[in-house]
């Protein structure tokens, strides 16, 4: 059964709906409070609840006297370096080629209990301004890319990359084999932290076709979830073969 949203959380959910469609750009007003209270049916104390939860979160900033205005982002030169593997290979003097193998938009039910754990995704809900009409389980949740890329035509990475399908509406329509998934995302959604691990593991068989390598051979992954407005906006995981690639950086 779909569960019913919280009318503090509608109102959150509504107002990064205008900021990420830039209805409301870094450093606009947005509507007052009051104004918000008779849009949504509730009293200023549940739209207050809002504000001050986008405010922590660093979406929205309030100035006393003044009003709620939408928070310049501070991070808009990121603090997370996200390194762009076309870009290290071309000033390595390589040939680089990227080949899409798949893309598609993913609905609630079908997340598995890791990406449902990553986005904070606990419950099939429909948009506030979904129509009555539309069923909650066809709206996507995230989007789902993977891509291999090459060096010298050589398969040196595998990426296989999951996106916040409100935040980044227009992640799925990008041509990847020409756009950097890395360059797109922080030019339209701006990084503020992220977190790694790398581990070596044995490649399953799809990986290994992927990376045209032996199955079970050694790999490098890179597994990445970083964040905007305080909330994860990609997760993405990079196998490398191990006897193709290295991790390297300045002390």
């Amino acid at each position: 059964m779909t569960k019913t949203i919280p009318a503090y959380q509608r109102i959150k959910d509504a107002i990064l709906d205008n900021i990420h469609s830039g209805k409301w750009q870094a450093g606009n007003a947005i509507s007052t409070e009051m104004a918000l209270a008779e849009e949504f049916g509730v009293s200023r104390m549940t739209v207050n609840r809002a504000l001050k939860e986008l405010s922590e979160e660093r979406v929205l900033e309030r100035r006393q006297g003044s009003g709620t205005f939408v928070a310049q982002q501070q991070f808009n030169h990121t603090f997370v370096e996200v390194r762009n593997i076309a870009e290290d290979l071309k000033s390595a003097n390589r040939d680089y080629e990227a080949k899409v193998v798949s893309k598609r938009a993913i609905t609630a039910d079908m997340l598995d209990n890791e990406l449902r754990r990553k986005f904070g995704i606990d419950e099939i809900t429909a948009p506030f301004n979904t129509s009555a009409h539309t069923n909650a389980s066809d709206t996507p949740v995230l989007y789902e890319v993977k891509i291999i890329h090459f060096a010298d035509g050589q398969p040196i990475q595998f990426e296989e990359r999951w996106v916040d399908a409100k935040k980044v509406p227009e992640f799925i329509d990008q041509d990847f084999s020409v756009v950097n998934t890395s360059d797109y995302l922080i030019a339209k959604s701006p990084l503020e932290i992220g977190s790694y691990t790398i581990r070596a593991l044995a490649a399953p068989d799809d990986i290994a076709e992927f990376l045209q390598i032996a199955p079970q051979s050694p790999t490098l992954v890179l597994r990445r979830q970083t964040y905007s407005a305080g909330q994860v906006v990609t997760f993405v995981k990079m196998w490398h073969a191990g006897d193709r690639y290295q991790f390297s950086g300045e002390l």
